[in-house]
């Protein structure tokens, strides 16, 4: 099969490894060979993910399908729990054919978070090993919180949400989403935030977002008795 190309960011506490051009298929180890084993052993669970959205993926057998082609030190959001480095190649034109691919695979694993939360509805969550573990509600709300705070990176104006009504909420930010992707992608985002901070690329950004709403995805899974 072919390989796949994956970037490996190293933390002091954890390290990523993900797919550069499959947004979602990233995981975490403790070292680079544990990180790598694991982005192996959840391929077929990422290829479910992605055929809700007609997308097909053929996951990696063993960590030998897999071709690192860019490594980097990660910061603090690394070892808190995120894939924080904007990659070499996320700094690549995205071509209106690229997007539309990336953007299927991005509403694939916001379906994926969709059949998750609409399984657990009404059932218990596994708790910890010292009890913790948010309940359903709460990680929606952490999910849709986080995506108006990466709205904020591209940059684009997030709106204020009603999180009593969690599917609206959850509507109106992913169309917000998709309409600030659509103009970045034609060229109508500013190149730096209103303070002069910085942007994410569109690449990274959508590589986030993906595996935000994926990761809680298979947390929820794997956390429904």
């Amino acid at each position: 099969m072919n390989s796949i190309e994956v970037y490996v960011e190293i933390g002091s506490k954890k390290i990523f490894a993900g797919a550069v051009d499959w947004p979602g298929f990233t995981r975490s180890g403790r070292d680079e060979k544990s990180a790598i084993q694991t982005l192996v052993d959840y391929g077929s669970r990422y290829a479910i993910a992605l055929a809700l959205n007609g997308i097909e993926f053929i996951p990696p057998i063993q960590p030998e399908n897999l071709n690192v082609i860019e490594r980097h030190t990660g910061n603090a959001t690394t070892d808190f729990g995120a894939p924080a480095v904007i990659l070499d190649a996320d700094r690549e034109p995205l071509s209106q054919k690229e997007f539309e691919r990336l953007k299927g695979i991005l509403q694939a694993c916001w379906e994926a978070f969709d059949n998750a939360l609409s399984r657990a509805t009404g059932r218990t969550l596994r708790k910890g090993p010292r009890g913790g573990g948010r309940e359903l509600e709460m990680i929606v709300e952490h999910v849709v919180g986080a995506d108006v705070a990466y709205l904020g990176r591209l940059p684009w104006k997030s709106p204020k949400l009603d999180q009593t009504n969690s599917s609206e909420a959850i509507g109106i930010i992913r169309q917000i989403i998709l309409e600030a992707l659509e103009a970045g992608v034609n060229g109508r985002l500013p190149g730096q935030g209103p303070r002069g901070g910085s942007v994410w690329p569109l690449r990274y950004f959508i590589r986030r977002v993906a595996w935000h709403a994926l990761d809680h995805a298979w947390e929820i899974e794997d956390r429904t008795l």
